[in-house]
């Protein structure tokens, strides 16, 4: 309590008081608001796919605001959420195939975008579908074939599954190879294998290697339609004749693929502004970064696994903030954190600005309050104690009275305990 008096009492100690409040509250949400991270770890898949391929653009872009992207390889979607899952693991990032995982599984993942489509890609040699006229139109024809549905961790294996499901296909249907791209490739090259599932984007320079091999065509998705309208995640994509390879003719007519769609997948605590800056990139990239989309397609906020992020879904909807648009990105993210702090501090200062003048009101009552006990004292020790003595004293408390720092709305007190003053003095002298 004398503490709180003293306070109180004091203007100076007053303002101290207020000043390291308001010291206390800027420092709390100053720390509950960090800056975003200058070094991201971003899990992509096989060194020569479009994930690392995406991701080193990105990289390129992170570096023009000084932040640093890691990039770590991995066998695909499936390790991708294995590491996500994992607060361990370093890795903050991930891109991931649609279809693979949801957020059931990972609750923590939240989805800033689908970046670009990636068809499954079904190769098969000619030789092998003799009885079908040399033709694979249906994945029911896999029945008794050699058949790559991809390695171990990718998301081609989980899309492949879950296909073949839908067509009542199990592994002991066929025989199961699980290949990564380049030993499917050599497979067939060889004639040990009969089919291979590839799920990558149509850019993908693996591509390249499949249409090489001779014998080798492109299953044609009639059912497409349908496995979109089951199957959510998948998206319908016509591929023109000629698009994989104009010099190879590649398809040589016209065809449907299903698509899942790569994503970029987060945790959901990932720095608001790392989000506009991930996005803000990720548009500069993906402008005119696959020819089986619309320019301006991604990144979009369809065909995801995982809840949006929100402040991706704003990004999305209405674009970078007015901040990000007009300063540079780390000007951008300082002057939104003390925008956010500021907010905070006016809602806890208007009110006590309202009540400052009661405040310092108070605070000169309790000065007078003392004043008139000392000046009450002094008027009982009349006639007890030397007159001169009495007189220093009264001297003393009138210059006390005259450092006491006052408002104008204070004057008339100001001016009371002077009259008073003045009137024990004239007392004391006819006494």
């Amino acid at each position: 309590m004398n503490l709180l008096y003293q306070i109180a009492s004091r203007p100076a100690y007053l303002a101290s008081a207020f000043i390291g409040c308001i010291g206390i509250i800027f420092l709390a949400i100053w720390l509950m608001l960090p800056p975003p991270p200058k070094t991201l770890t971003i899990a992509t898949g096989f060194p020569e796919g479009l994930y690392n391929q995406f991701a080193k653009h990105l990289q390129a872009e992170l570096a023009k605001e000084k932040i640093t992207l890691q990039i770590r390889n991995t066998s695909g979607s499936m390790d991708n959420l294995v590491l996500m899952s994992d607060p361990k693991s370093g890795v903050d990032l991930a891109i991931v195939q649609s279809g693979v995982g949801n957020s059931t599984q990972y609750p923590q993942l939240s989805s800033l975008g689908g970046l670009f489509y990636e068809p499954l890609w079904v190769w098969y040699r000619q030789a092998a579908f003799t009885s079908e006229g040399g033709a694979l139109t249906q994945l029911s024809q896999l029945k008794g074939k050699r058949v790559s549905i991809g390695n171990q961790g990718s998301g081609t294996k989980m899309l492949s599954e879950g296909i073949l499901k839908l067509n009542d296909i199990g592994p002991e249907s066929f025989i199961l190879k699980t290949l990564n791209p380049d030993e499917a490739i050599q497979k067939l090259q060889q004639g040990e294998l009969d089919v291979a599932f590839i799920v990558v984007a149509g850019e993908a320079p693996i591509l390249r290697k499949f249409y090489q091999i001779p014998g080798i065509r492109l299953m044609d998705f009639d059912q497409a339609e349908a496995y979109t309208r089951i199957l959510p995640y998948l998206a319908k994509v016509d591929v023109p004749r000629g698009l994989i390879s104009i010099a190879h003719d590649l398809p040589k007519r016209d065809i449907r693929v299903i698509a899942s769609t790569a994503t970029l997948v987060a945790r959901d605590n990932i720095n608001p502004a790392t989000v506009s800056l991930l996005l803000g990139s990720s548009y500069d990239i993906l402008r005119n970064y696959s020819r089986l989309q619309k320019p301006g397609q991604f990144p979009s906020n369809q065909g995801l696994d995982f809840p949006m992020d929100l402040d991706a879904e704003i990004f999305l909807r209405d674009g970078p903030s007015f901040l990000y648009r007009h300063l540079p990105f780390w000007g951008a993210v300082w002057m939104e954190r003390i925008i956010k702090i500021l907010i905070p501090l006016l809602i806890v200062l208007l009110p006590i600005f309202t009540y400052l003048p009661t405040i310092l009101n108070i605070s000169l009552k309790i000065k007078l309050a003392r004043l008139y006990k000392t000046l009450k004292t002094i008027e009982n020790r009349f006639g007890r104690e030397d007159s001169a003595k009495l007189f220093e004293e009264l001297d003393a408390l009138e210059e006390r009275v005259e450092r006491y720092n006052i408002s104008a709305f204070q004057t008339k007190e100001l001016y009371d305990v002077r009259a008073h003053i003045a009137m024990v003095r004239d007392q004391l002298k006819q006494a």
